[in-house]
């Protein structure tokens, strides 16, 4: 996407789905981004955009759902907004806009980074103040499977049911890990708690796809 257009691998491909996971340069990723739409808008073919909890991130008194107002004072937050709202001008079904929060699991980048820091010797970073909820990969693909084979449009936020402090979660989980003498550093923004987390309310998935944080914590191994 940050050397060429995608029109051509559209055009070629002929996608019913897309599935938007890119990272990488922000601008790259919205030119890349409006090539997507403008070819949704004028195909049979839907789009699904991972987008994140830090379209909120403004606001931290009290959790966000799906249809709340975003506002994000983070670069990551309004370059995320960007897309959002480039898609939220296309009919309903043309589009899902999939909110997530932290993702972790087995051999996941959050978890992968908090072995590579214990064994360095490097501090792992929490934020006692900062309230959160979390997923895995593993439910979320779970999660995109069902949206798919259901059809169902709109905005879905697939974070957990119940909210955790980011403190309390990376420490179970690295107790979870078998780590120990590991080193914290922790990060005080406010002397309030702060709200990062994404809550269902209009559209919720059946139960068997909801996943609570111990879910989570446990998923950080292999059994």
């Amino acid at each position: 996407m940050e050397t060429e257009s995608l029109s051509f691998l559209l055009k070629n491909l002929q996608p019913d789905f897309i599935i938007s996971a890119l990272r990488g340069n922000f601008n790259a990723q919205i030119h890349a981004h409006f090539e997507m739409i403008d070819f949704i808008r004028n195909h049979s073919c839907k789009l699904i955009f991972l987008s994140s909890a830090n379209v909120f991130d403004a606001f931290t008194n009290f959790p966000s759902y799906e249809y709340d107002k975003t506002f994000s004072v983070s670069i990551y937050g309004k370059f995320k907004i960007q897309i959002e709202n480039a898609l939220l001008r296309l009919p309903n079904e043309k589009y899902n806009i999939l909110r997530l929060p932290m993702v972790f699991g087995a051999n996941s980048p959050r978890v992968e980074e908090i072995k590579t820091l214990h064994k360095i010797k490097d501090p792992i970073e929490v934020f006692p103040n900062v309230v959160i909820n979390s997923t895995t990969l593993s439910k979320l693909t779970q999660q995109i499977h069902y949206i798919i084979n259901r059809n169902l449009p709109g905005v879905f936020h697939l974070g957990s049911t119940d909210l955790i402090h980011h403190n309390d979660l990376i420490l179970e989980i690295c107790e979870k890990l078998g780590l120990e003498d590991f080193n914290i550093t922790r990060v005080y923004e406010s002397n309030e708690d702060r709200y990062l987390a994404i809550l269902p309310k209009e559209n919720r998935l059946p139960e068997f796809l909801e996943i609570q944080n111990q879910e989570v914590i446990n998923s950080s191994i292999i059994l």
